[in-house]
């Protein structure tokens, strides 16, 4: 079919005003055109108030950070980068302001949430919503049950069991043949209660004679811990494990302490790095195995950047950030590479939200803490550091001590579609 000078000229003429307008046409469908000085917008859910909130501001403050580093350099796809903060609380009052996210706020992608059960409760909509959504610390579990398996648009951080599984493999690697009665203290949901199931599924995985003299329950928020102290004092295991990680951590160990509980009993705390400069020296005990997940403030072999932030966060906020901060370094990266490479694969122009979630799958991303990837299911692979605590430093709390171990996490979670208890029971792990 000939085209006349008019009708080329008549369809320039549309193609620029809806150019103009916002649009392009794409060969067969029009799709958004993306000014370059149209700002990207990223939405956050993260916790300011109640027990995660030193958790959330870490994450808060290493977004905001990343987003300066990243607009220096050009943003991300040539396009400023904008975070617009709502906070995580309850399911319903979360899901609310992730649609307002969505909806009202125009975001391009939303990142955060720290509790898995709004992080279960949230992914069905996120997937309604055909909004890309990049976790911090938030899973799809119900327990160790995936619930999400195949999402198209939501990626999850790693299993809360990582960090479970890691302390209780250098527990057994440490500590094979140093005890036999066990006890636990432990948050009173799913995630303490998991915790400690795996501890004890792999100390008979291995073959380690115990006894579990006692199990105390701690309810989120709570403060008071007369009662369980008391308990454990009582029951004079040989070996604590504990994955208290909220303000009930150093409250814990103060009391500890003071019941001269924490003297000669070996201690076993993966989740004790969210509350790390809290640990202080007086009341916490050198030779615990103390988990900082993915960041190890402290690390001596950090990459250069990671120092940077280091550095950046004490001399803004006078304390040192945990591993939400590398939770939510990793995702504001993960998606700046997949946004880049999509735009590189169709030639430069912005990618769709599918285009973008696609190239994030096999992602290889350098974060704070160290490497990290996506797997196809859309969960994290990360990297993990834990160790001996000792007060040998320059702090006025506990760090590790220089053999700390480091490790990747697809030695440390089920694999895609695996089932958890099972998995153990078979998973060739490196001890």
């Amino acid at each position: 079919m000939s085209v006349t000078r008019r009708k080329l000229l008549k369809s320039a003429a549309a193609v620029g005003a809806l150019a103009a307008s916002g649009q392009v046409f794409t060969g067969e469908v029009f799709a958004p055109a993306i000014a370059q000085n149209k700002p990207l917008r990223i939405g956050i859910l993260a916790p300011r108030s109640g027990v995660a909130a030193g958790p959330g501001e870490n994450g808060i403050r290493a977004s905001q950070w990343t987003m300066e580093k990243f607009n220096a350099a050009g943003g991300i796809g040539g396009r400023k980068v904008e975070l617009v903060i709502e906070e995580e609380t309850s399911p319903k009052d979360t899901i609310e302001r992730f649609s307002k996210l969505v909806q009202q706020e125009k975001v391009d992608c939303t990142m955060g949430i720290i509790s898995t059960g709004v992080g279960l409760a949230l992914g069905p909509v996120v997937e309604e919503a055909r909004a890309l959504t990049i976790y911090w610390d938030g899973t799809t579990q119900d327990g160790v049950v995936e619930k999400l398996p195949n999402p198209k648009y939501l990626f999850r951080s790693c299993d809360n069991e990582c960090e479970a599984i890691m302390a209780s493999l250098l527990a057994i690697k440490y500590w094979k043949g140093q005890f036999v009665t066990v006890a636990g203290i432990n948050p009173d949901y799913s995630y303490g209660r998991n915790n400690q199931a795996a501890f004890l599924a792999l100390l008979k995985r291995f073959g380690i004679e115990h006894k579990v003299v006692t199990e105390q329950w701690v309810k989120v928020g709570s403060l008071e811990l007369t009662s369980q102290v008391a308990a454990l004092k009582a029951a004079k295991p040989d070996l604590i494990f504990s994955s208290l990680l909220f303000a009930d951590l150093p409250v814990f160990m103060k009391q500890a302490h003071a019941a001269e509980l924490t003297k000669g009993t070996k201690m076993v705390f993966p989740g004790a790095g969210w509350q790390h400069s809290l640990m202080k020296k007086e009341f916490t005990p050198e030779g615990m195995i103390f988990g900082h997940n993915t960041l190890y403030f402290d690390n001596p072999k950090a990459s250069p950047l990671a120092k940077e932030f280091v550095a950046w966060y004490h001399k803004t906020h006078n304390d040192y950030p945990n591993w939400e901060a590398d939770r939510a370094y990793f995702s504001m990266q993960s998606y700046k590479q997949a946004v880049e490479a999509a735009m590189k694969a169709k030639g430069g122009s912005w990618p769709t939200q599918d285009e973008i979630a696609q190239a994030m799958i096999g992602q290889n991303v350098d974060s704070l803490g160290g490497k990290g990837s996506w797997r196809k299911d859309k969960i994290a692979d990360q990297t993990y550091v834990q160790g001996l605590s000792t007060h040998k430093n320059k702090y006025d709390f506990v760090t590790l001590q220089d053999n700390f171990d480091t490790m990747y996490s697809p030695d440390l979670q089920k694999p895609a579609g695996a089932d958890f208890w099972k998995w153990i029971e078979t998973a060739k792990f490196n001890i």
